[in-house]
């Protein structure tokens, strides 16, 4: 069975409607796998899940990892109550720690890992220097950075119809950063021989419920947790309405590093 351990109440990261999350196509599950492909793992490491979400990356990750251990961590409860009911009666359920934790803070770890595993996560934490030397914290020394989350560009034709709109930036909530910052946090964490690179990435989608559905959940939470629930359904139908094509616009950035 999953290991689930808790952390102090202070956590408060953003809360997520986890069952509407995990119904829809999203294209981060070929991120995670472009993601592992990379990691060339041996199959017997403790890899940390830095964002885990609702598990389906995680679950891949464990089948990369046959005689391995994946520690999964998320500050979102919601995120993570999905994630155990997944696990459920899982064979390799006992190859999993749960963890709820906010990544901008010290996380609880008894020993180092072998390497870290996120997809889709550091864009929604606001000081990556802090983000990457907690990481590196519980980093062995020769172990493996693997990430990739919204960079420079990201969201931009989304961004335009905001401005449109007079709402204000995904970029005041969100962090999208340039290569050229990532690499500088990661040296500043300590990691060496970094490669970074932002690819844009657009995702298409059907125009009008899934359009609507994949904003509403995944791209402008932040936004709409600012205004009243009464309003969401009008506003997400607007923006969507005044973007040219049902399309995402993501720019990936994407990071490996290795910890000195």
């Amino acid at each position: 069975m999953a290991r689930t351990f808790g952390r102090s109440p202070t956590v408060r990261p953003r809360e997520w409607d986890a069952d509407s999350y995990d119904k829809l196509p999203l294209p981060h599950l070929r991120w995670g796998e472009d993601l592992l492909t990379s990691m060339k793992l041996r199959g017997d490491e403790t890899v940390l899940d830095a964002g885990c979400g609702t598990g389906r990356d995680t679950a891949k990750l464990l089948e990369h990892l046959p005689h391995g251990h994946v520690i999964a961590v998320d500050g979102s409860r919601a995120m993570l109550d999905r994630l155990t009911a997944r696990f459920a009666g899982h064979a390799d359920a006992s190859r999993l720690t749960v963890i709820h934790a906010d990544l901008t803070q010290p996380l609880p770890l008894h020993d180092p890992v072998d390497a870290i595993f996120s997809v889709a996560t550091l864009h929604w934490l606001p000081n990556h220097d802090q983000v990457f030397a907690h990481l590196a914290s519980v980093l062995r020394p020769g172990g493996s950075l693997h990430a990739e989350w919204g960079g420079q560009g990201n969201l931009a034709a989304i961004e335009r119809v905001l401005s449109q709109m007079r709402l204000p930036a995904l970029g005041e909530t969100l962090n999208f950063p340039t290569a050229e910052d990532t690499h500088r946090s990661l040296a500043n964490a300590g990691f060496i021989d970094a490669s970074v690179a932002l690819h844009p990435d657009p995702a298409r989608l059907h125009r009008g419920e899934q359009l609507e559905s994949f904003l509403a959940v995944v791209v402008l939470g932040p936004l709409l947790d600012r205004l009243p629930a009464e309003r969401h359904q009008a506003l997400v139908h607007d923006v969507a309405s005044q973007l040219a094509a049902p399309e995402i616009d993501y720019v990936r950035l994407q990071a490996h590093a290795t910890r000195k």
